[in-house]
């Protein structure tokens, strides 16, 4: 048995992960800030569900980490919190959390050596790679925004601490997750609140976007392979390898809500034009095979968002990469 801390643990994958984890009978905690970018009341209700030790802290406060991950005896540490997002205005909220959140949980890493880090990362550190698929071998020094970064500089962060004080980090780069208990921000998720209330869809590019949609479980399924793994300092891939249009996402969005979408053609000079993921490492080492459709996976969620109370929100749509 693995005793596991993951940081944003109220978020969408953190959720998911602590629900699978629990469900193969591992010591499972975590910490949470709960904070504002989408309502805090979805994060509420995802923790609720969860029965088992959360911490309400801020991943930057770095003295209350380490004693949590001390007094819960933690073997092995999943850090996912970070301030998501492609399209804030001001930096700073991606310093905290991105920068400076995740120099603090390194930091109580290399306090406690012993403990094995996982850290989510993001397909936007490819940025403006234009060779496809998106292989970890390829360049990454071309960001198309801030966000990405950061997240190429957390890969940097942790590869530098490995090698100074010989801590395991195993970084993920996730490939446009959707799925049920998922973020309102994502294009999925407020395309499908925007059909359900009749609004109309900005679209860019004439749909003619591709976005390598992941489902929650297959990811959930590679996180759980490189927490098993154990090696010393990687990076992997975590895709669904068939990339999708934007208009694709909206015809079965519509067949799985039973409503058509009404769409509002805009321009997006900025947009990149396609991710796609390379996951032939991930298949060799971990043992990742993604198999879920986004016909399958749509459908699960358009299950789940029309059981919900709140599904009819005012949306707010960022089309993430």
């Amino acid at each position: 048995m693995k005793r596991i801390f993951i940081t944003g643990i109220a978020g969408f994958i953190g959720f998911h992960l602590a629900r699978a984890l629990q469900n193969l009978g591992h010591y499972v905690c975590g910490c949470d800030n709960f904070n504002d970018y989408y309502d805090p009341a979805l994060k509420r209700s995802r923790a609720a569900l969860l029965d088992l030790p959360i911490l309400e802290i801020d991943i930057v406060d770095q003295a209350k980490l380490e004693e949590a991950l001390a007094s819960h005896q933690i073997t092995h540490c999943v850090h996912l919190a970070a301030q998501a997002g492609v399209r804030l205005k001001t930096p700073d909220r991606y310093v905290h959390s991105n920068l400076v959140g995740f120099t603090s949980v390194l930091e109580a890493i290399a306090r406690n050596r012993h403990i094995k880090l996982t850290y989510a990362s993001s397909s936007s550190v490819y940025g403006l790679n234009k060779k496809i698929p998106f292989s970890e071998e390829d360049r990454t020094d071309s960001p198309a925004n801030f966000y990405g970064a950061t997240k190429k500089s957390n890969e940097l962060m942790a590869h530098a601490y490995h090698h100074q004080h010989g801590i395991f980090v195993t970084g993920l780069r996730f490939f446009t997750v959707y799925g049920p208990w998922g973020r309102p921000d994502m294009a999925y998720y407020a395309f499908a609140r925007s059909i359900l209330e009749g609004h109309p869809i900005p679209v860019f590019e004439e749909g003619r976007l591709q976005r390598d949609f992941t489902y929650i479980d297959d990811i959930i399924q590679g996180i759980l392979a490189a927490i098993d793994l154990e090696a010393p300092c990687a990076l992997f891939n975590l895709g669904n390898n068939q990339p999708q249009t934007v208009l694709e996402l909206i015809r079965l969005l519509e067949k799985h809500l039973g409503q058509k979408a009404l769409i509002e053609w805009v321009s997006a000079p900025n947009e990149i034009p396609i991710t796609y993921a390379d996951i032939n490492k991930s298949r060799q080492e971990l043992g990742f095979h993604p198999t879920t459709s986004l016909d399958e996976g749509l459908k699960t969620f358009a299950q789940w968002l029309l059981a919900q109370p709140s599904r009819l929100q005012e949306p707010q749509v960022v089309l993430l990469p």
